[in-house]
């Protein structure tokens, strides 16, 4: 017993003379992916935790991000050497798009939603209103200049215990799988 209380002492020395250790666990945006607002009207929606990743998550998918950012590029689908590179056209050609559709879809007054832009895709987070058009919000939201696909990722009750994307309230809890 002695000893398991020496050996916690000693980890939290080390982690306290160690900050960079602590820090490991701190979720940042370590990838600069354009995260957004652009609606507000379902109240109570959970706030997605969007891309903000701890130091292990963002090293676990480095050699992922690497290969799917070069490889449009490779195939000659791409203009630019990297997809991450979009994302910032993306991020302004998107309000632009949404502005566009708003008088005809009023997504803006059904929806609280959050738009995360990753490699020319648009991950859409958030809650919708039970009677709003999803697929063609969605098919509107893809004709977005450069944008390779849009992924949905809301849903209808804000309240659910399972919920199609991550939460900045509880990062690690599952999420429902699609359709459910």
């Amino acid at each position: 017993m002695k000893r398991l209380v020496r050996y916690g002492a000693w980890c939290l020395s080390t982690m306290l003379a160690n900050p960079a250790a602590a820090a490991d666990d701190a979720r940042a945006n370590r990838g600069n992916d354009p995260f957004f607002q652009v609606s507000s009207a379902i109240p109570a929606c959970p706030l997605p935790l969007g891309p903000l990743q701890t130091q292990h998550e963002w090293r676990e998918q480095a050699h992922y991000r690497a290969e799917r950012g070069t490889s449009c590029w490779a195939e000659g689908r791409c203009r630019l050497p990297n997809s991450y590179r979009y994302d910032t056209e993306i991020a302004a050609a998107v309000q632009r798009r949404l502005a566009y559709i708003e008088p005809a879809m009023h997504w803006h007054e059904k929806t609280t939603l959050w738009l995360l832009l990753q490699r020319r895709f648009i991950y859409l987070q958030g809650c919708v209103a039970p009677d709003f058009d999803s697929r063609q919000f969605l098919l509107e939201l893809g004709k977005t200049a450069d944008v390779e696909q849009v992924i949905d990722q809301t849903t209808a009750d804000p309240r659910a215990k399972l919920l199609p994307y991550r939460t900045l309230a509880e990062p690690d809890k599952a999420l429902a799988k699609p359709g459910q």
